[in-house]
């Protein structure tokens, strides 16, 4: 008797679970298929190519523009490209907006999901700064549509990796703050047919680990703005996202700043060797400019051609100055010491010759006073290697003689 009661016990449980499976389950696969098919089937009268009203008030204008609400899912940054001025981005971009056509209510369903196949009407968005850019397709297209119960508000979303243009000033380089944009538009309809807005809350969310995932830059700030543009065909809604890179200082201080700083002090060792030490003076100061200057062409070959001055101009330019004054102080020290050297010889041989005619004329002067004495041998005078005359050992041995 226990045991009876027992499985009949187990058996109405397994009733129960099986119904509210089949209420929960079976029924809103059943309602969701059925929602699909009378919405955007080939029976319905549903065309994607036609634009909503974009409200669900049925005493409103044809007129109306549909008001799309837009967010933006960034995951990652990279290939900051100095020389070609862009950078390529990886995010997931949102949107919203009313399709009164599919508007549905269910008792079961929050909302249905549609596949990619499944055309509705989409915003024709274009990102007006992209250089290239990719819909990422792997296994399958990464793509959300999902159409919410009783507001018929739609949500389309995709993955989408884009390369786009920034413009950047290279002023302060490499001490500079990079301003880049990603700019949003409608390509075909203007602010009559298709306004964008801003989400209200998180128009722009940001995956862990992105500020700090560049190589030289980091994420300072990311903004959001308008850039509604007026063309010849008509004023066009356009949203903008304003991302702040600021340039990592410390590769360029260990890489450049530093070894400049070295080759500068190191030029200035010369001023410690002597100066008559002409080969090892000119091969450290021609040393020290050619590996500036190639240190110099490494850097402008990471940059673009600008015509203006950069910071890093400046200062290896000052480095240049210091290295060349150095091997400028070399050779004026070399000329002066030179120009020293001609003055005492000229110096010497003039006292020489003042010499030799003193003692010209005191010889002439004894010989007439009847004096009988061997004279020296008036010679010219000698020089020795060191430039210095001989006149004056001999006009010593002269009178020593007298």
């Amino acid at each position: 008797m226990f045991f009876s009661v027992l499985l009949l016990v187990q058996q109405s449980i397994l009733q129960t679970s099986g119904e509210k499976f089949r209420d929960t389950g079976y029924e809103k696969l059943m309602d969701e298929q059925a929602l699909i098919n009378r919405l955007i089937s080939r029976e319905s009268d549903y065309d994607y190519r036609v634009r909503p009203r974009g409200t669900l008030n049925p005493i409103s204008s044809d007129a109306t523009a549909v008001d799309v609400h837009a967010n933006m899912y960034l995951r990652s940054i990279s290939k900051v490209d100095d020389v070609n001025m862009e950078y390529s981005l990886h995010f997931t971009f949102r949107e919203e907006w009313v399709d009164e056509r599919l508007y549905f209510n269910s008792p079961i369903l929050q909302h249905i999901v549609l596949s990619p196949e499944q055309k509705i009407w989409v915003p024709d968005t274009f990102f007006q700064n992209e250089k290239d850019g990719k819909k990422h397709m792997i296994d399958k297209p990464n793509v959300l549509i999902r159409v919410y119960n009783g507001t018929g508000r739609i949500l389309y979303s995709c993955r989408l990796t884009l390369t786009l243009s920034c413009p950047m000033r290279l002023v302060d380089y490499p001490l500079d703050v990079q301003t880049c944009f990603i700019d949003f538009a409608s390509y075909a309809y203007t602010t009559k047919d298709i306004e964008y807005h801003w989400k209200d809350s998180k128009p722009i969310q940001i995956k862990d680990g992105i500020r700090e995932s560049l190589p030289s830059f980091i994420l300072s700030d990311v903004r959001t703005n308008s850039c509604t543009s007026v063309t010849n065909t008509g004023v066009y809604s356009c949203l903008r996202t304003e991302i702040e890179l600021k340039r990592e200082f410390s590769y360029y201080l260990l890489q450049l700043y530093i070894p400049s700083f070295m080759l500068v002090a190191v030029s200035w060792v010369s001023f410690w060797l002597d100066k008559d030490s002409v080969p090892a003076r000119v091969t450290l100061g021609v040393t020290t400019l050619l590996t500036m200057t190639t240190q110099a062409s490494g850097v402008n070959a990471n940059l673009p051609p600008v015509s203006y001055t950069k910071a890093i101009d400046i200062w290896i330019g000052v480095c240049l100055a210091f290295i060349f004054g150095a091997l400028l102080e070399f050779a004026l020290v070399n000329w002066a010491a030179r120009q020293d050297i001609v003055r005492n010889q000229y110096r010497t041989r003039h006292q020489t010759n003042m010499l030799y005619r003193l003692q010209s004329e005191a010889n002439n002067h004894s010989a007439y006073n009847g004096h009988h004495y061997t004279a020296l041998p008036m010679e010219p005078p000698r020089m020795n290697n060191n430039g210095h005359s001989m006149v004056i050992r001999q006009v010593v041995l002269s009178w020593l003689i007298n």
